[in-house]
């Protein structure tokens, strides 16, 4: 089975590589500290309190406010 994939700007197809479950348990929002929500297809922790979207990059969540995506609506 292929792994889910993501196109970059300037890059190649980048495998979406999964969360660790456990990691996933103890991190919360760096803005509201807050419960997160992994967002699979998208690749991202969502904090809807903050109306954030953190990126996961090679299995690593950034959780830096300003590389968050601000959802839409919130």
């Amino acid at each position: 089975m292929m792994p889910d994939t993501e196109t970059l700007p300037g890059d190649s197809a980048v495998p979406n590589v999964p969360v660790d479950p456990r990691l996933l348990e103890i991190l919360v929002c760096p803005v509201t500290k807050t419960t997160l929500t992994y967002d699979r297809a998208a690749n991202e922790l969502v904090s809807k309190a903050a109306g954030l979207a953190f990126p996961i990059r090679d299995g690593i969540p950034i959780m830096l406010p300003e590389e968050a995506r601000h959802l839409d609506g919130v």
